[in-house]
């Protein structure tokens, strides 16, 4: 029994230390930006929408420099499915979404590409190559300096009103800066905290990395993205909560996955091909279907039946693996 107990203990706990170090390192990263004098659009952008993805590259640099990208592959796969599935699905519900910047009208299409270019790097060979990885890391450097011009180029967009009006008074520059340090250090361990506890419970009850990494990881490292949806929505800052989940996404397909492939090439357990990543491109095409306007920012929407679509595709999702687990 305790044998059991210890891992649990550490999944749980990694999970809460994971989601308030994750919270408090991108309220710090965002103020510090501010103080700073950054443009809001460039933090709506960098800071906010790629900082809330740093639990799953974290947790995906410990796994694979360990030996276990299985699980890394894992959260990364899973953390998408859940941004758009589980966590759009929920926000859609509680408040319809509307998205009204052109900045996310624009990066709609990069999501859908990104998806395209790493489905067919996997299927190509069925693995997760150096090669790969340096592609995908190379690709992330690019977004990075789309989203520099675009942060700096662009004077008005609904986006940015969003993240000023949410940083109207920012955190002190030396508060920021330790809930920045401190954010960085404490997300380490909560996340070697929790790679330790998936992995033990993976041994022990004789399940892959993979579905550990898929479910109960993915769900973990995608909790600051919900409450973070949640909150945006109840402020009736429905881009922010998009943002949030296109650059997660983006975030997760190209770094997170490249640290992965830099670090323990792999070949792909079959059911990353046949399953999982058939599922999020699907998923993908779904919310490119829902929220990009041809005619212009300000039309796309996701309402409550397509959250309650989204939901229940999550859940048959999760269904499927605990069926060809058992």
């Amino acid at each position: 029994m305790n044998l059991f107990i210890w891992p649990v203990l550490a999944l749980v706990g990694g999970i809460c230390l994971l989601v308030f170090s994750a919270d408090k390192f991108v309220d710090g990263a965002a103020a510090t930006a501010k103080r700073l004098g950054l443009p809001a659009l460039l933090i709506g952008m960098l800071v906010i929408g790629f900082g809330s993805s740093m639990p799953e590259m974290v947790i995906s640099a410990l796994s694979s420099w360990q030996g276990k990208p299985g699980l890394a592959l894992g959260n990364a796969f899973g953390s998408n499915i859940t941004n758009i599935a589980l966590i759009l699905g929920v926000t859609a519900i509680l408040s319809p979404i509307a998205v009204c910047s052109s900045v996310l009208n624009r990066e709609l299409p990069y999501l859908a590409a990104i998806s395209l270019l790493l489905a067919v790097l996997l299927y190509f060979d069925a693995s997760l190559d150096r090669l790969d990885g340096v592609i995908l890391i190379l690709i992330f450097l690019a977004l990075v300096i789309w989203s520099i011009y675009t942060g700096l180029n662009t004077e008005k967009d609904q986006l940015a009103q969003v993240v000023e009006q949410e940083l109207s008074e920012p955190l002190g520059l030396r508060t920021a800066i330790l809930y920045t340090v401190f954010g960085l250090i404490f997300l380490v361990i909560s996340s070697q905290i929790l790679v330790w506890g998936g992995t033990e419970i993976a041994r022990l009850f004789g399940i892959s990395d993979l579905v550990i990494g898929l479910t109960i990881v993915a769900i973990g490292t995608s909790l600051p993205e919900l409450a973070a949806c949640i909150a945006a929505v109840k402020k009736n800052e429905h881009d922010l909560a998009i943002g949030n989940v296109i650059g997660s996404n983006m975030f997760n397909s190209t770094i997170v996955l490249g640290i992965t492939g830099s670090i323990s090439p792999t070949l792909l357990e079959p059911d990353i091909l046949t399953r999982d990543m058939p599922v999020m491109l699907i998923l993908t095409a779904a919310l490119f279907a829902m929220c990009y306007s041809f005619k212009g920012p300000g039309k796309g929407n996701i309402n409550r039946l397509e959250g309650s679509i989204l939901i229940a595709a999550y859940l048959a999702y999760n269904a499927s693996i605990v069926y060809q687990t058992i």
